[in-house]
């Protein structure tokens, strides 16, 4: 993956995606400054990153950040895969998000001191933030209309960026993007980062509708929609590309790690390469060299 331009991941982590009620916690260092009576004045806590939680009764968390960036995603990846390829290791559901791993399992098979003395000794094995992605990732190449009566958003995006519309088609068109996680929707990724000029904010009112295969955009990164849904970002491109198939042997198309590319066509040649593939509208796929 090409390098992201300076201030490109500098993300903070969404809330609802990497937060979670908290029991416990292992690996944190915390710091609280009292200043007066009551703490009411200059208090501060700092947490030293990665850290364990307890989530419910069934589930563990293991985060790496408080906000995104390619190291904290990195980290996540690698350890996942890692788990996911340990040795039988007695879980239920093993799943990221922007910066942390969450891990659902049975309390009568496995407790949770066990779990997380696992958990604590995988994750002192190495740096996670310098690991290597995982090996079988892909990336995409996805025929893109951006702007028409399909997008119609791009314009009001590219000068928000201060760009005219080709430059903002350019600039989108040729970033080389990653799926950092999947969620909202079955199947649905959220992809960056874009550069810098890209850290748009949400809009203050919702779009009502936008349908599968949207791209949208916001605080440097992209949405692309497995179903019709409203949403606060802005639609600046469109796709024939369905993330969600129920029917098909593989359900959800991409993997967290994955890689895309929305290459600009024209309106004719969307149509002409969605009537040929429904499925994908034309897009292609490559094993990533490691």
């Amino acid at each position: 993956m090409s390098g992201p331009r300076s201030g490109a991941w500098s993300v903070k982590a969404t809330r609802g995606i990497d937060t979670a009620p908290v029991r416990r916690e292992r690996g944190a260092k915390s710091t609280v400054n009292q200043g007066t009576v009551g703490g009411d004045v200059g208090a501060q806590n700092t947490v030293k990153f990665p850290v364990i939680r307890t989530v419910g009764l069934t589930g563990l968390l293991v985060t790496f950040a408080d906000q995104l960036s390619e190291a904290s995603n990195r980290a996540t990846l690698a350890f996942c895969e890692a788990l996911k390829s340990g040795n039988g290791l007695p879980v239920q559901e093993i799943a990221t998000s922007l910066a942390s791993v969450f891990i659902r399992f049975d309390p009568t098979v496995i407790s949770h001191a066990a779990l997380q003395d696992h958990l604590q000794g995988l994750i002192d094995q190495q740096d996670w933030q310098r690991a290597e992605l995982p090996a079988g990732r892909r990336l995409w190449r996805v025929p893109t209309v951006y702007g028409t009566d399909l997008a119609p958003q791009l314009e009001e995006a590219a000068e928000a960026a201060g760009m005219n519309v080709d430059q903002a088609i350019e600039s989108l068109g040729s970033a080389r993007v990653r799926v950092l996680t999947i969620g909202f929707a079955p199947g649905q990724p959220y992809l960056g980062p874009l550069g810098a000029e890209w850290n748009l904010p949400r809009q203050t009112e919702l779009t009502p509708q936008v349908p599968p295969g949207a791209l949208v955009l916001a605080i440097s990164q992209f949405v692309l929609f497995t179903a019709a849904a409203p949403t606060g970002w802005r639609h600046v491109g469109q796709t024939g590309f369905r993330g969600f198939q129920l029917q098909a042997d593989d359900p959800i198309a991409l993997r967290a790690g994955d890689e895309m590319i929305f290459i600009p066509v024209t309106r004719p040649e969307y149509d002409r390469l969605c009537a040929a593939d429904p499925h994908f509208g034309g897009a292609s796929r490559e094993e990533i060299a490691t």
